[in-house]
């Protein structure tokens, strides 16, 4: 045994002196140390020896099969290095070239709309707002002096889910709600920023679900001209200083009185051109003083407290100051339009 063992050693290292590449290799060792190869082979033979013979040639296995596993591993070590220096010899890499740039991504166009009426009314002294998509009927309507059969809940045509829950046709629940928490015993100063939703066929000025902002201020001898100062310093930092308002009568349920407010037209200054259909101005948004019923509902004394509301699209203001001509554009993730609004 102990012969055959050396010619095993013997032939073993002649085949790794001879391999060329890692797959030889991996044969020798398969072949010479693998489970069925002859090494193994001769230690099952062990069994017919005697007692002393045993830790001899278990000694001589040992060693013949370290030894073939050493050149084994020292003939792939050198390899693995030619190689390494064949590729450093004919690669080479410029290391003065400019690295490949990484495309990133940034704010969508009406999340930096929203951001900037958020930030723009922080600093007047709102606070964020925030309350559910899926609401009920009371708060979405009712709160808001919306009664059941009410005709004017049919400008607000709903997507229902039970004849109590439908998804929220305006931000003007969170206010609801906002009253309620804080129960009459404290002034509000908040704006709701979210996601509304109503039955209304996409064109490129209206969306079955888009964004709204809605605000609210309850306190002692509030005035309708602390309504316009709070909408004319928004319309100057949104849109620019040069810009100028108006408030017109207009009708909401929860408001009374209640007014649409329009800016000057930036394009023609006021002048009259097809932007703002030769009028000269461009209606923005709407709002009015809280009604006494919406603010009894709420838990507020309406001989007390008054207040003003207010309610405005993001969609809407980003179209007018970025001349974006489609809803739909918002919505469709094309990168091509969205590249025209990333803020680096």
């Amino acid at each position: 045994m102990k012969e055959r063992l050396q010619e095993l050693q013997t032939e073993a290292i002649e085949k790794v002196e001879k391999a060329t590449t890692l797959t030889d290799l991996q044969d020798v060792r398969v072949a010479y140390l693998g489970k069925k190869g002859p090494i193994t082979e001769v230690l099952r033979g062990m069994g017919k020896l005697s007692k002393e013979e045993r830790p001899v040639i278990g000694e001589l296995a040992n060693k013949v099969r370290e030894a073939i596993a050493s050149a084994l591993d020292a003939k792939k070590a050198d390899m693995e290095k030619a190689e390494l220096e064949k590729k450093l010899a004919t690669e080479t890499i410029d290391v003065t070239l400019p690295g490949r740039p990484i495309p990133v991504g940034g704010p969508h166009l009406l999340t930096s709309i929203v951001e900037e009426i958020e930030d723009l009314f922080i600093g007047m002294g709102f606070e964020i707002k925030e309350g559910p998509e899926v609401e009920t009927d009371y708060y979405n309507f009712e709160a808001l002096n919306l009664p059941k059969g009410h005709p004017a809940r049919d400008m607000q045509d709903s997507f229902y889910i039970t004849e109590e829950l439908l998804l929220r046709t305006h931000t003007s629940p969170v206010q609801a709600r906002t009253m309620k928490e804080y129960g009459g015993s404290k002034p509000v100063r908040m704006i709701c920023p979210g996601k509304v939703y109503r039955r209304d066929t996409d064109d490129a000025t209206h969306s079955h679900q888009f964004t709204q902002v809605e605000g609210l201020l309850i306190d002692k001898n509030v005035r309708m001209s602390d309504l316009k100062g709070v909408l004319n310093r928004f319309a100057k930092e949104m849109f620019g200083e040069e810009r100028e308002i108006r408030l017109r009568p207009s009708f909401f349920p929860f408001t009374e009185p209640s007014v649409e407010m329009d800016i000057s037209c930036k394009v023609c200054h006021g002048e009259g051109c097809s932007v703002c259909k030769r009028t000269g101005w461009i209606e923005i948004l709407g709002a009015g003083m809280v009604h006494p019923n919406v603010l009894e509902m709420g838990g507020y004394d309406p001989n007390v407290y008054s207040g003003f509301a207010f309610g405005m699209g993001p969609e809407r203001i980003a179209m007018l100051k970025y001349g974006v001509d489609d809803i739909r554009h918002f919505y469709t993730n094309d990168v091509r339009f969205l590249k025209q609004y990333h803020k680096v």
